[in-house]
């Protein structure tokens, strides 16, 4: 019998009955339906709240209490929780087709032609997808296509371009790379912010190209040498390699100019966004080439159809996307990130000099990460097993978002590919009153030593289930 047979028999979960389940039936319905390591991770550190409303940079849990999210999506709520206007955006196409290939989308043109119209110099050519990850691949492709005789990839260590198979062959941490090896051939990662290296590669004259992110975000929020873009944007045009920039994270004010780019005043050949791009609400993706590169590659009746989204450019997302464009340029926030991005800040960077707990605070505008020194191993001597020195030694900062969670109601999250540094990252129409909060928080948390904040982030529950 088919498991659609078996559905007429049995009573499927409906949104009204979805909308009740508590706490532990999520927990018990993700451990057995979804990833039993993810429930158990979180369920340790207290991080599996239920929320049940949102509102700019405000959420609120099953019992009512207020929390800021100075996470941010990862930076896809630039808008902050459920902008109105990108919400009334959406309701104002949903009697419209969706999804109906046999014809040109109006929003979509209008989307492409704002989005070139915002983009650093001739950039024109829009492809529109779902993800960020999505926006990697079709830019590889592309870069791939009109360098064809080039087989070589260069990407940065440390970096992170998603979890897909090509733009996992460009990401800079093992980690997440081992189990899926072999990669795509050709890919070399060379340091972040390192133009000598840099040429030493792009010399051979074999790089297709070079993907790069103005910032590295899950790299731990590295910012590179000033004029650092500019410096591979002469490299690449000297050796004929395509520069691809990652603005997915990046991207729409985050840094405290539309894109990051525009820091050192570069126009990639490529360009991926993704993320806030839809609002906070809606998954878009994009990338945005130059004509002669796109048109070298898609041109042509014979060539158009090369590449292609079946959800890629649907009404619902492009009027999300063209609401998120109007509200960013409107409410001016790239500049709004740039002065709360400084105050920020500025008032963490006072905090620097008080407690062995900080390595560095570094960031650009609204994008801002901790670094948290790792405990010496006498510190948990006396304390705890190997297994909870393991876990303290890489995951320190991780201890440190879970006491601003549960003791002060405010949701970070550390970095991928380094876990010792704590990210904020809020929307950008975050208020001064807000990132008060946040330092007089760290400011708490940094008087106490290492022991105070592994007891105090996990409490002795979770102490007892690392011994054991």
């Amino acid at each position: 019998m088919s498991k659609a047979a078996v559905a007429n028999r049995i009573e499927l979960l409906s949104l009204e009955e979805a909308l009740d389940i508590n706490r532990q039936a999520t927990r018990d319905y993700y451990r057995e339906y979804i990833n039993p390591g993810l429930t158990k991770v979180l369920a340790l550190i207290n991080f599996d709240k239920q929320f049940v409303r949102a509102q700019d940079v405000s959420v609120w849990d099953a019992e009512g209490k207020e929390y800021l999210d100075f996470l941010g999506g990862y930076g896809a709520l630039n808008l902050g929780h459920n902008p109105p206007s990108v919400l009334e955006a959406i309701r104002r196409v949903m009697e419209r087709p969706n999804l109906l290939q046999a014809s040109l989308n109006p929003l979509a043109a209008a989307l492409a032609r704002n989005l070139a119209l915002l983009a650093p110099g001739d950039l024109q050519r829009v492809f529109f997808c779902n993800s960020g990850a999505e926006a990697v691949e079709g830019a590889l492709k592309l870069a791939r296509a009109y360098n064809h005789e080039r087989p070589k990839m260069l990407y940065c260590n440390n970096s992170f371009h998603g979890k897909t198979f090509g733009a996992l062959s460009v990401t800079g941490r093992d980690k997440y790379k081992a189990s899926f090896t072999p990669l795509l051939p050709g890919c070399e990662g060379i340091p972040f912010g390192d133009l000598a290296e840099l040429e030493e590669h792009l010399s051979s004259s074999d790089v297709a190209a070079f993907i790069v992110e103005p910032l590295q975000g899950e790299g731990g929020v590295k910012v590179p040498p000033k004029g650092y873009l500019r410096g591979v944007r002469e490299l690449c045009d000297r050796y004929g390699t395509l520069l691809i920039v990652d603005e997915i994270q990046t991207g729409f004010g985050r840094t405290g100019h539309l894109f990051a780019s525009e820091h050192d005043q570069v126009t990639p050949d490529i360009m991926c966004l993704a993320k806030s791009l839809g609002g906070g609400v809606f998954p878009l993706g994009a990338y945005i080439a130059r004509p002669k590169i796109w048109d070298a590659v898609y041109g042509g009746m014979d060539k158009y159809a090369l590449h292609t989204s079946t959800f890629g450019g649907n009404t619902l997302a492009m009027a999300a996307g063209l609401a998120t464009l109007q509200a960013i340029i409107k409410q001016d926030l790239p500049s709004q990130a740039a002065r709360q991005g400084a105050y920020l800040l500025e008032q963490l960077k006072a905090l620097n000099d008080k407690s062995s707990l900080i390595k560095e605070i570094r960031g650009q505008g609204l994008l801002v990460g901790i670094e948290f020194n790792q405990p010496t191993s006498g510190i948990w001597e006396k304390l705890s097993s190997g297994k909870i020195n393991s876990l303290t030694n890489e995951y320190f900062g991780s201890l440190v978002a879970g006491e601003l969670l549960n003791k002060y109601q405010i949701i970070t999250a550390y970095t991928l590919n380094n876990p010792n540094v704590i990210r904020l990252e809020p929307p950008l129409t975050v208020s001064r009153e807000a990132i008060d909060k946040v330092v007089d928080a760290f400011r708490e948390i940094l008087e106490h030593s290492y022991a105070q904040v592994m007891i105090g982030s996990i409490g002795s529950a979770l102490w007892s289930k690392l011994k054991n």
